[in-house]
């Protein structure tokens, strides 16, 4: 069976107040800014992280892997369709838990004075040396900026070099996910602010 967003979102409602936003090729449910939640494929998936990844285990709720033509990843959300149409008590509590995770995730990303740019998602020392060349001098600039500035500022000083590719690493990392999950709309809206 086929799962409808609004059927799952409807359902998510109960635990708080939820919005929708284009993620991975599905859609994204957040709570309080933070993705909890992923509907894609007719299935629906939940966030894991912490504790809550042997939860899911231990329930034969398997990963979400996002395909992409060259790629593939694997993100630490959970498959829980068949929870849901069982009608499962183990359901609601492992919605709880993944806002709650979503919250905890969103905040420690959010508390950025120990990280350095190195530390974020796709980011690694070399990329962390263009960036500080550009004028970007630590996360939270970079957070503030936003990823299609940041790359307007690197492309400006290291050339025509500079790969799109670079593009969706920092809309990744500002957002704390592998840079292949960032789906072709998101890609198409961020080239349009670099244009």
């Amino acid at each position: 069976m086929t799962l409808a967003v609004d059927t799952i979102a409807t359902y998510c409602a109960r635990f708080g107040d939820n919005y929708k936003r284009s993620m991975f090729g599905g859609t994204g449910l957040f709570h309080s800014d933070a993705m909890f939640s992923l509907v894609t494929g007719g299935r629906f998936y939940l966030r894991g992280g912490a504790d809550l990844d042997d939860r899911f285990m231990a329930l034969d709720c398997p990963r979400y892997t996002h395909k992409k033509r060259s790629s593939t990843a694997v993100v630490n959300y959970y498959d829980v369709s068949e929870l849901f149409l069982a009608e499962s008590p183990n359901l609601d509590p492992l919605i709880e838990a993944a806002i709650e995770q979503a919250q905890v995730d969103r905040t420690e990303r959010n508390n950025n004075q120990n990280l350095r740019l190195r530390d974020l998602p796709n980011l690694r020392l070399t990329l962390e040396r263009m960036i500080k060349k550009s004028g970007v001098p630590d996360v939270d600039t970079f957070m503030d900026l936003g990823a299609a500035e940041v790359y307007k500022r690197v492309k400006q000083v290291h050339g025509d070099t500079v790969d799109e590719k670079l593009l969706w690493m920092f809309a990744g990392a500002c957002e704390g996910i592998h840079w292949t999950l960032i789906d072709m709309q998101q890609q198409q809206a961020l080239l349009r602010q670099t244009a």
